[in-house]
């Protein structure tokens, strides 16, 4: 199929010597109204518009912002017999592809032409790809039909296309970073880049320069200069993953950025422009944090402009079987296996199973049982053995197998609750079962909110 130009100049002749060198190899139609010009391409679009500068009286740039409007796809190349520095900028800023001038050179126009086309073909390839990429993020990962799970939807909807920041709180393994990610690939944002920033994996000395980025020979070993996250983040989103876990005095310095919309790399001199949207996410409980002041009460107020709030997976078991079929396909199809499901047996056992690891742990077991089934369904004898035995007589868990897919925060915190209880929260035993001292127990109570 042929691309299809318009051509729109107020010289018939031009026209004619244009449609003739050029309807061999596309489909050419040509205007010397450019009324008529622009309600044919509305009806019908069109791949690239030949558009003179001056049309009649008329102004071309303004045909121009007439033709994006209709379809911000069309190539567009400028000709005109009295080209200017002045006029080229303006046909550039106003989405021309390029600027040429009379007479036109035939050879040097197809090569032009192709070039548009080109570009139109490998935008048209990206945007296909971020919707691909977007249908992976929106809610082909986010698997529920639990009230608390329409909620999340119903804000992901509502404030999607805002610039609010987001605060998403939930325990590890809940899916905080998919929810971010929704946000951000079905929001107007989507053109934008997602950038990710895991606060607890950056040491404290680094974490700075990863965020404002830094200029060469501003410090040893800065042999170039390096852009930040917020700088790459710009026009996009920029997630704070363990936002709990950011020193107070980086904290500061965001709040800033976030309240002037710009910032200084290290060793610049030259503040930043910058239009970012924040979200971030904690399985920490950032308001006793600011009650602790281990956390800045006017950072947590400008983050949590919209809290979101994942319930862990032992409190929407209802959506065990659901996820238990996206994670089984999702394996199948890696492993390049056939298999249909889970016994009723199996099911079971996955339904009465706590899942403190949330759905990271229940992706876990599922996949280590499509691994070891051998047929086309997953039953009970597939499934890990702390799966299928569980605790001890005393209520202790046999395996710290339980804890697969959680964090060693979250460990800690529930093998120091575990041990509270057994011991009646008698702090001077549970420190001595645990091997610290007493002090050391009382500060992982008030961090823990025990």
């Amino acid at each position: 199929m042929k691309y299809r130009i318009t051509i729109i100049d107020d010289e018939p002749i031009i026209c004619r010597s244009l449609k003739l060198a050029l309807e061999k190899e596309y489909d050419v139609e040509t205007f010397t109204d450019k009324d008529k010009a622009l309600e044919s391409i509305t009806k019908e679009s069109c791949d690239l518009v030949l558009l003179d500068l001056c049309i009649g009286e008329h102004n071309g740039i303004e045909t121009l912002k007439k033709i994006k409007e209709i379809d911000s796809t069309t190539a567009v190349i400028m000709m005109t017999a009295y080209a200017s520095i002045r006029s080229s900028v303006d046909a550039m800023k106003n989405g021309a592809f390029t600027y040429l001038a009379k007479p036109i050179d035939i050879e040097e126009l197809i090569i032009f032409i192709n070039q548009a086309l080109e570009f139109k073909q490998l935008n048209k390839h990206i945007e296909y790809l971020n919707d691909e990429l977007a249908g992976r993020h929106k809610y082909s990962d986010l698997i529920g039909e639990t009230s608390a799970m329409k909620q999340i939807y119903e804000k992901i909807e509502l404030f999607k296309d805002t610039d609010a920041s987001i605060t998403i709180t939930g325990e590890s393994g809940t899916g905080k970073e998919l929810v971010a990610r929704a946000m951000h690939f079905y929001g107007r944002r989507k053109k934008g880049l997602f950038m990710a920033v895991n606060c607890a994996a950056i040491p404290e000395g680094l974490i700075e320069g990863e965020f404002f980025g830094y200029k060469k020979g501003s410090y040893t070993g800065a042999a170039a200069d390096k852009k930040g996250k917020l700088e790459m983040a710009d026009k996009g989103t920029l997630f704070l993953d363990e936002i709990g876990d950011m020193p107070l005095n980086l904290q500061g310095k965001l709040l800033r950025v976030l309240q002037q919309k710009e910032f200084t790399p290290i060793g610049g001199t030259q503040a930043k422009k910058i239009d970012v949207r924040v979200i971030a996410a904690t399985n920490r409980d950032l308001e006793q944090m600011v009650k602790e002041g281990t956390f800045r009460q006017d950072f947590y107020y400008r983050l949590n402009v919209v809290p979101i709030h994942i319930p862990p997976l032992r409190e929407r078991k209802e959506d065990i079987p659901l996820l238990c079929k996206y994670f089984i396909n999702k394996c199948a199809n890696e492993q390049a296996k056939r298999i249909n499901g889970l016994t009723a047996k199996a099911e079971s056992i996955l339904l009465q199973h706590p899942f403190y690891g949330n759905i990271r742990e229940l992706s876990n077991v599922l996949e280590y049982a499509a691994i070891v089934c051998s047929g086309n369904i997953i039953d009970a004898h597939h499934l890990p053995e702390y799966i299928l035995n569980p605790k001890n007589d005393d209520g202790n868990y046999k395996s710290t197998m339980n804890f697969a897919g959680m964090t060693l925060r979250d460990v800690e915190r529930i093998v120091i609750s575990d041990c509270l209880k057994r011991n009646n929260k008698h702090q001077r035993k549970t420190a001595e079962e645990l091997g610290i001292s007493e002090r050391g127990l009382r500060d992982k109570i008030k961090q823990y909110g025990l």
